[in-house]
């Protein structure tokens, strides 16, 4: 594969920049970034003494070079002003004028990209085991979501993916709830950009199924927030 492969994601516009990169070698990192280690192995910036990028986590660089890595999201703030406008930008929709969900929940989605295609033990990357289990191929999908401040986001407890996210705007939370109801709370993993969820909810059970506790995203002010989907493929 060619080194530094770049793919410039469909939600990049005005406000993101945002990009995937394969084969990482010596890639300079310019202008104040957040980038996202999406795989299982880390990620290694040429700098001394030794700094790494653990594997599905992320962290915000600027003027520095990323000396190795298997792949790594990209994006990169260009417009703070008037940051709501980002959900005219082509393609962004209110969720409930696509989906079964509430039209009165002030949620949006960007277009979702298929970013590329991962090997990883997914009982390890849920630290439901210390010791490898198997490899697993994995379909790495991405879409941004905004909601303005105060914005409950909807208890919710399935996915057939194994999911992270990344704060890239504002002030947020993911909750967890022990029923379906916001009084029963009992996590709030506070979220600030460039922070990743690099322990994913859920658990691991057989034939690729993912087991969630009832969850939302809350939004403390505006927020955009990167959803990074691990689909399985045909088992390995």
């Amino acid at each position: 594969m060619e080194v530094n492969k770049i793919k410039w994601l469909n939600f990049s516009g005005a406000f993101i920049d945002a990009k995937y990169v394969e084969n990482v070698e010596n890639y300079p990192i310019q202008n104040r970034t957040i980038v996202i280690n999406p795989q299982a192995s880390d990620a290694h910036l040429s700098e001394v003494p030794a700094s790494i990028i653990p594997a599905f986590s992320s962290t915000i660089l600027k003027d520095t070079m990323i000396q190795k890595a298997e792949s790594l999201l990209l994006l990169e703030m260009l417009e703070t002003n008037n940051i709501g406008n980002i959900i005219s930008e082509q393609n962004w929709n209110l969720l409930g004028n696509l989906d079964n969900f509430p039209k009165d929940v002030p949620l949006w989605r960007s277009p979702k990209d298929e970013a590329g295609i991962v090997e990883l033990d997914p009982y390890l990357m849920t630290k439901q085991s210390s010791t490898f289990h198997q490899k697993e191929r994995f379909s790495v999908k991405i879409n941004l979501w905004f909601a303005p401040s105060n914005s409950d986001c909807t208890i919710h407890n399935q996915h057939d993916f194994i999911e992270l996210h990344t704060q890239i705007f504002g002030q947020g939370r993911m909750q967890k709830f022990k029923v379906k109801a916001f009084n029963s709370l009992y996590e709030d993993v506070l979220m600030s950009p460039g922070y990743t969820t690099s322990v994913p909810f859920c658990q691991v059970e057989e034939n690729q199924k993912y087991v969630y506790p009832w969850h939302q995203y809350y939004a403390d002010t505006d927020c955009i927030w990167l959803a990074i989907e691990y689909h399985p493929t045909k088992a390995s």
